[in-house]
């Protein structure tokens, strides 16, 4: 699989980043898949890794309305509950926009979503260039903070007290994102 690069400058890099993120826009975002879905409306998927049950069965169900409305859903799919997220969603036929926090330049694209991929509803999507090849706590925040800034809305299933998703919602705030 052969992966795009969209240059800061390139038309088709999203206008919403160098908005948002300002002097912290990446200079260039890695693309895998089909980069149509980056003109859709996406909401941002986030929880932090540890989660109530209750939040768990809200965010299962929300993700099975998406799938169901055809809603394309941006995250990194990190966390336990995104990633049963992302499974519920595959089963569907909504766009998905995938955000690993590392490079995904020689990425292997996972066998659950290879139908998706080929089908043209995934995209891969890296402010990463060729390192980190694995994911650090750094790259996930950096990832985080490009999700939020793509998002027309978001969606928090859980934030804990004192974690890094509270940044995250404190980001979207400001950017006047609707979080549901």
């Amino acid at each position: 699989m052969q992966t795009s690069v969209l240059e800061i400058g390139d038309s088709r890099y999203p206008a919403v980043l160098r908005k948002r993120l300002g002097a912290d826009a990446p200079a260039s975002i890695s693309s895998l898949g089909n980069l149509d879905i980056l003109a859709l409306p996406k909401t941002a998927l986030f929880c932090s890794a540890r989660c109530p049950g209750s939040a768990i069965l809200r965010a299962y169900d929300q993700a099975a309305q998406w799938r169901d409305a055809g809603r394309c859903i941006i995250s990194g799919f990190h966390s336990p509950v995104e990633k049963e997220c992302l499974r519920i969603l595959l089963r569907g036929s909504s766009p998905i926009i995938l955000c690993p926090g590392r490079a995904i330049e020689a990425m292997r694209i996972p066998a659950e979503c290879r139908v998706p991929f080929d089908a043209g509803r995934v995209l891969f999507l890296s402010p990463f260039a060729k390192q980190p090849t694995r994911v650090t706590k750094e790259s996930a925040s950096r990832r985080n903070e490009v999700v939020a800034a793509l998002a027309d809305e978001a969606y928090i299933a859980h934030v804990a007290p004192g974690g890094k998703t509270s940044a995250i919602v404190r980001m979207l705030n400001e950017w006047k994102v609707a979080i549901l």
